[in-house]
């Protein structure tokens, strides 16, 4: 029996009982100038983050949520990686589920169609908003007109689609969002074309397990996972030979956390990659400002050269180490 035949008999015989409250809002997007998907999320819920977002490149996204079926998550991406669109997908997630009423579920295929269905019995207040390349999805709000402000956020919000997700949940959330309060969060995006390795295709992968304020808490994560994307371009740069390329990478992602508890490991990294590159002088401010976050920096300089990340010379550690006692 194929499997899609299989999880959609099993789907129709889950008990509405056995499926988790998952109230929330989301969106499911496609950029279309890279083609790259995503869904973005907030809960009054533990680690909305396993639930909700279901994403692959090349596929599509989709969003399960309200009296959520998960399986509705791996299902959908299935049908699409046939050959189906959104539409269908979602027809036939609703034709095998018994209780379709208290679901809410938004889909989008990789040429950018979307569909999405709220349940009649999905808490109010409830409701989506279908729009070109993206649908909004809403329910237990407090108000309404959270999944109109998700739209003109999403529309009116200039930068790439993560950006453009995170304003659309901000939006969600200055409206009222969930009647219950906040909890959890997660944005996932993945490239426009597959690449074979999964993992690869991942973009941003962000999950607030459990948080006061779990959206502002995304933000923040989204902001260093910007830098950090910066520092591995750096990795990428130096291992293709762009030595100046990779200084700049590395100083951008140091400026993006100053005075963060962070800061350390990008400002470390670059001073070392300054000292193999016999730029000591410009290497040691960056090594005091790292030694001043974590002693323990200190003692991994000791450490890198037998891993050959660090030039074998008991002079140079010593200048490197002294830095440390140096004003900052």
């Amino acid at each position: 029996m194929h499997r899609l035949t299989v999880i959609l008999i099993l789907l129709a015989a889950a008990p509405v009982g056995a499926q988790r409250p998952v109230h929330t809002y989301s969106i499911v997007a496609r950029d279309s100038a890279t083609g790259q998907l995503g869904v973005a999320v907030q809960s009054h819920w533990f680690s909305v983050g396993p639930l909700v977002p279901w994403v692959e490149a090349g596929v599509g996204a989709v969003a399960t949520q309200s009296f959520v079926e998960v399986s509705y998550g791996p299902l959908a991406l299935e049908m699409l990686r046939t050959g189906r669109t959104a539409e269908e997908a979602l027809r036939g997630l609703i034709a095998a589920d018994p209780h379709p009423e208290v679901r809410q579920v938004a889909v989008i295929d990789a040429k950018g169609n979307v569909a999405a269905h709220t349940g009649a019995k999905a808490i109010a207040e409830a409701g989506h908003i279908t729009g070109r390349g993206y649908s909004v999805q809403a329910n237990l709000m407090l108000k309404p007109t959270v999944p109109a402000a998700m739209a003109r956020a999403f529309e009116r919000t200039p930068g790439d689609l993560a950006e453009r997700m995170m304003a659309a949940l901000e939006a969600a959330q200055a409206e009222g969002g969930d009647i219950r309060g906040a909890q959890s969060a997660a944005l996932v995006v993945v490239a426009g074309r597959p690449s074979g390795q999964p993992w690869a295709d991942r973009i941003f992968d962000l999950r607030i397990e459990d948080h006061a304020q779990p959206v502002a808490e995304l933000r923040r994560l989204l902001h260093l996972a910007r830098a950090y994307q910066h520092m591995n371009e750096g990795d990428a740069a130096l291992t293709a030979g762009d030595v100046e390329r990779a200084l700049r990478a590395y100083a951008t992602a140091a400026a993006m956390v100053p005075d963060s508890a962070t800061n350390g490991e990008m400002v470390f990294w670059h001073a070392v990659t300054l000292t193999t590159l016999g730029r000591v002088e410009e290497a040691l401010p960056l090594f005091r400002r790292a030694f001043a976050q974590d002693p323990n920096w200190v003692e991994l300089v000791r450490r890198l050269p037998a891993a050959g990340q660090l030039p074998d010379d008991p002079a140079l550690l010593r200048r490197i180490v002294d830095a440390s006692l140096l004003p900052r």
